[in-house]
């Protein structure tokens, strides 16, 4: 039986000081003003392209709210902090935006740090790659269309492919899980690929590598069943870490402006029933596909415990792990984690200039997904008023 657990806030923002706490309710209702969040994107954008001096600014706000540090070293006693209350955490390294050789073996580097960071470290259980972050979009989305390369682009698809690989192998000799991000649907078939490539090398025994799944693409469903049908035929293991997208305005544009159908599920209830669709699927067979179920939905999330529960599966159950952002959504971590279920943030970190593009994305994703910024609102003013003392509420 499944109860309900997520609206106890002295436990999902336990770690939270009361001057965090404050801080948190003043962010976020910045954030549920869309407008005012598009004035400072512009303004935040244009700044820093001028060099002016709004590192200091940013650090202390938006920064500290949804980034561990500016380094992994940085990012420890928040790591500490959650892990004493058994929340694992998943670095990310969230440097974007760079084409260049030279950047993407900075990043490789980086990220092969990451992984030798982890080894051992039971808080780190997972580490994170973005296909990009290692290679020019246009190469990926190149291949993608499966369009004739030219022989120096085949050296550099040659070069993406072993950054790929090195990063894996890696993660298997040191066994740490690695994730690697979804993107674009117009680069993502490349990834696929690539990414099933290396689950049939290092997938054999248990799952080191996850591929990302975004489920707000209809025909998602239908791909993790033929990646599951393929595996069993070639050995394999799948690793598959779901979410629901992040991607959806640019692909819908995309689409339109191109001529074709937009691969994007019709409207958000699709995307709901398309998520928790694949989640059934793998929870079906865990046998061979293991899960990571990135999701800020309380729904779905309470009807994997659910399938869980029906199917005597231990909550500490390997093959299944829960995330959410760092910053996000604290009610579902802290309250899985401290009922027993595996649980992990994602932390990212980097220098403030660097983490930008990627900070902005969360408040404009948060300013634009419908109920997500007023949920935490309500749980952020629910906790401030149980700790004034301003109502009373029995806290299990």
């Amino acid at each position: 039986m499944v109860t309900k657990i997520f609206n106890n806030t002295k436990r999902a923002f336990a770690l939270k000081s009361d001057k965090e706490l404050k801080k948190a309710l003043f962010i976020f209702g910045m954030m549920n003003r869309p407008t005012l969040v598009a004035v400072g994107t512009r303004m935040t954008n244009l700044a820093l392209k001028l060099n002016l001096p709004v590192d200091g600014l940013i650090k202390k706000t938006i920064f500290e709210m949804f980034c561990g540090g500016v380094s992994m070293k940085d990012c420890e006693p928040v790591m500490e902090k959650m892990y004493k209350m058994h929340v694992h955490s998943v670095l990310d390294f969230s440097k974007e935006g760079e084409d260049v050789e030279e950047v993407f073996d900075e990043t490789l580097k980086v990220k092969k740090d990451i992984v030798e960071f982890a080894n051992g470290k039971k808080q780190i259980p997972f580490t994170v790659f973005k296909p990009t972050g290692i290679g020019r979009f246009e190469i990926w989305e190149k291949v993608s269309a499966k369009e004739e390369l030219t022989k120096e682009e085949q050296k550099e698809w040659d070069r993406v492919r072993n950054r790929v690989d090195e990063i894996c192998k890696l993660a298997y000799d040191l066994d740490t899980r690695i994730l690697a991000d979804a993107e674009e649907s117009w680069m993502q078939d490349a990834a696929d690929d690539l990414l099933e490539e290396m689950m049939s090398k290092y997938n054999k025994e248990k799952v080191i590598v996850y591929n990302t799944l975004q489920c707000y693409r209809w025909d998602r469903l239908q791909y993790i069943k033929d990646l599951h049908k393929r595996a069993k035929n070639k050995g394999f293991k799948v690793g598959a870490k779901i979410v629901r997208g992040a991607y959806m305005e640019k692909e819908n544009a995309r689409a339109e402006k191109m001529g074709y159908p937009t691969p994007i599920c019709e409207d958000k209830e699709a995307t709901d029933v398309n998520f928790n669709a694949v989640l059934y699927y793998a929870m079906q067979n865990l046998e061979d596909i293991w899960l990571y179920i990135g999701t800020h939905n309380e729904v779905s999330t309470y009807l994997t415990m659910q399938l869980m529960d029906e199917k005597g599966i231990d909550k500490r159950d390997e093959r299944i792990w829960f995330s959410q952002l760092f910053g996000m959504s604290d009610h579902i971590t802290f309250n899985l984690a401290l009922n027993g279920f595996n649980a992990a943030k994602l932390v990212p970190f980097g220098p403030v200039k660097d983490v930008v593009p990627y900070l902005i994305r969360r408040a404009q994703e948060n300013s634009s997904v419908k109920g997500q910024t007023g949920r935490e609102l309500a749980l952020l003013r629910e906790e401030q008023d149980r700790r004034d003392g301003n109502f009373t509420k029995t806290i299990a």
